[in-house]
Formats: C-alpha cells, structure tokens, sequence
C-alpha cells in the first residue's frame, strides 16, 4: 500500500517510531476492530483507535445518547442527546479520521446474533457494564478464536486484561462464577469517576495496538488494576485453568447458552 501525502502528514509521529514504521502503520489501517459498546470505555477507545489509523471499526451499542452519559462518554455531545450511541460515535470518528471505515450494529449482543457479529474482525474490546454480556463475549470469543481486550470501571478502580485463546486465560478463568444478582452494584447504581473511563479505555487501545503491531508484550495472563484514589497499579498472575468449562482441556460449554439465565437476570 502506498501512503497518499495527506496520510503520511496524519500518522508521521508514527512512521517515525523504529517499532511502528510505514509497516506497522499498514498493519493499523488494514486491521479490523470490534468495540462492544459506545459508551464509557468505548467512547476514548474509538477516538484513540481511528485517530491512530485502524482502519476498520465495527461498534456494538443499542442505546442513546443521555445527558447522564456525557459526564464520560466523550464521543458524544449534548446536541445529540436522543440520538443512536453508534450513529453518534460515527459522526465522531469520520470528523477525526476520514481513513476509518465504520461499520454500525445497532443491535443488543445476544447468543443469536454474537456470531455474526464477530465474523470479519480480528480483536474484540469489550467495553460493557453487565456480567451476563462480558460472559457472552468470552465464551464467544473462545469459540471463536478472537483476542478479547477487556476493560472494566467501578467509583475509582478500573482493570485491563487480555484473553487470548489458547495463549492464556478466559474470563472464566478469572471468574468462573457470576456473582449473585444484586450484590454488585453497577456504575449507574455506585457512581464512577469520569475521567476514570478514559484511562481504561486508552489502556486497552494501547493493548489493542500492541497486538496489531506484535510488539511489546500484551497484558496476556496478567490483569491490571489501577487505583485512582492512590494513584496506583497494581499486576496480579492469572493462570489458564485446565478445568474452565469453555477454555479448558475438557471444555463443556462448547455452544452458547443463554447467559441471562446463567446470571440470574430477570428478563
């Protein structure tokens, strides 16, 4: 591929990087990432993947925009309140970087439709609030064969980690049981710092261009956790564990299931 002017100005400070390079800049535009959920963590995270060139994002989000969401999803703007999340975020990223091709699923993740979804991307990065979603885009993803970048937010803690099949552990790993209904609250129900999106969120693009460039090591068994009250991280082991009913050497959950019911989630 040749780079028009136009593109050589945009991602300079790039090309000029030794691990990046006219090479690795090619690797951004031709890779292809799906963001589930245009919301906190996913509103910084498309920002900062177009802006650094990737050249085709899908995004997942059945919402609208609400004026409660504009304290941290800062890829939406007030005019918009009412308007469909992923319409909204792709105003956003054509205004930043026309180079991006976007791709729109105004659609809920279901175990119907995850598939599909799927089908034409090669990173995922999870940026959902729910325990029965994040169980439905792991399992998916390892059935699949798809690096799952996974963030999440409470009050002032954020965590960052990847999944990548048969490299390191799944989510089930990590959590091989949801925790019982009602017994963690979630950011509407305990409040979260805003900012606090944007350093999660950036984390798992850094991730996520770390994995298209091969460079670097990715956060593959490891999961990071940062405090914003102390100003500190925090690394914590995890291991793959050879009993996980999806990810293991005997996995039994070999087709999706329905992870509403296996949450405990009134419908």
């Amino acid at each position: 591929m040749d780079f028009t002017d136009e593109q050589i100005e945009r991602y300079s400070r790039h090309i000029i990087l030794p691990e990046v390079g006219g090479v690795g800049q090619k690797k951004m535009l031709d890779a292809r990432v799906l963001l589930i959920g245009a919301g906190g963590l996913g509103s910084p995270a498309a920002l900062y993947l177009a802006a650094a060139g990737i050249g085709h994002l899908g995004i997942v989000d059945f919402d609208v925009v609400d004026l409660s969401n504009l304290q941290r999803q800062i890829i939406h703007n007030t005019e918009r309140i009412g308007t469909l999340k992923t319409e909204s975020a792709k105003q956003t990223i054509l205004a930043l970087n026309p180079d991006v091709e976007v791709t729109l699923f105004n659609e809920r993740l279901t175990s119907q439709n995850i598939m599909r979804i799927f089908e034409g991307f090669d990173y995922v990065v999870d940026g959902t609030d729910n325990f029965a979603t994040r169980y439905l885009i792991n399992d998916a993803c390892v059935m699949a064969g798809k690096t799952n970048i996974h963030g999440s937010i409470f009050r002032f803690e954020g965590q960052v980690t990847v999944f990548k099949p048969k490299e390191g552990p799944c989510y089930r790993c990590l959590y091989p049981e949801p925790p019982p209904p009602g017994l963690v609250p979630n950011c509407q129900e305990g409040g979260v710092l805003g900012v606090l999106a944007g350093v999660i969120g950036n984390l798992q693009v850094v991730e996520t261009l770390k994995l298209v460039l091969g460079k670097g090591k990715p956060l593959i068994g490891t999961l990071l956790i940062y405090d914003a009250l102390a100003t500190e991280f925090r690394r914590l082991k995890l291991k793959r564990d050879v009993n996980c009913p999806v990810c293991g050497e005997s996995p039994k959950i070999t087709e999706l299931i329905d992870y509403e019911e296996f949450c405990g989630v009134s419908r």
